[in-house]
């Protein structure tokens, strides 16, 4: 095999193990965050307001981890800067 043939395979594995810890990681801190969120709710139901307000941000900042993962991904397969280094030092 070539070095294109052995870029594409490590870039493809590479996206792939990007977006399998990029969509593990954030499903178990959101779990998590979620499950603290409704521990609070039970122990203090006058603060429901302000707690969700703060579930929903803090939501939304471990969602984008899982968002950077996946244009990462995009990028090593569709845009991956290591092919023009190879098509370059093969003169094509």
């Amino acid at each position: 095999m070539d070095s294109s043939t052995w870029i594409g395979i490590i870039s493809i594995c590479a996206a792939a193990l990007c977006m399998a810890i990029g969509a593990i990681s954030p499903a178990l801190g959101e779990a998590r965050a979620i499950q603290q969120a409704l521990s609070s709710i039970a122990q203090q139901p006058d603060e429901a307001g302000a707690i969700s307000r703060t579930l929903f941000i803090g939501l939304a900042m471990i969602e984008s981890i899982a968002i950077y993962c996946l244009v990462i991904s995009i990028i090593l397969i569709f845009a991956n800067p290591f092919w023009s280094h190879v098509i370059a030092k093969s003169g094509g």
